[in-house]
């Protein structure tokens, strides 16, 4: 029976590397297409919906907490990303002031529809989701 390791061998924990946001792998026929990320929520990170175009860079957002907020669009995204209405945004509300927040990235309509497939956008954000579908033995009349 082997001895147990005295307490100077004992295998130490690594250390702790710095916080990465969490992404989610997506893959498609078996290969890997890309990563998105997900909103950090210890940074207050949240999903919104683009409700409204107010011109100059700002967009009316509804968050998941069920509060409409103005949008401001960072400088990195205001020439790259084109945000329409209906779009699914990542959005970091300001702590100063209650009614605003900061976009940080769009989803694509795809990105979307997967994220709503794996179960990874919360119930009010949902806009993929099938209504239950009808029984299969019932008629339709």
């Amino acid at each position: 029976m082997p001895d147990p390791p005295a307490p100077s061998e004992t295998p130490e924990s690594p250390p702790a590397e710095p916080e990465s946001p969490p992404v989610v792998e997506v893959v498609e026929g078996g290969e890997e297409v890309g990563r998105l990320p997900l909103p950090r929520r210890n940074r207050g990170e949240v999903f919104g919906i683009a409700s409204q175009l107010l011109g100059a860079a700002r967009i009316r957002v509804m968050c998941e907490d069920n509060v409409s907020r103005m949008g401001r669009i960072t400088g990195k995204m205001k020439k790259k990303m084109w945000i329409r209405e209906g779009d699914l945004l990542i959005v970091r509300p300001w702590g100063f002031q209650e009614g605003k927040a900061d976009i940080l990235f769009r989803y694509s309509r795809t990105q979307s529809q997967y994220l709503s497939r794996r179960n990874l956008l919360p119930t009010s954000m949902n806009l993929f989701a099938t209504p239950d579908a009808a029984p299969t033995g019932a008629p339709a009349s």
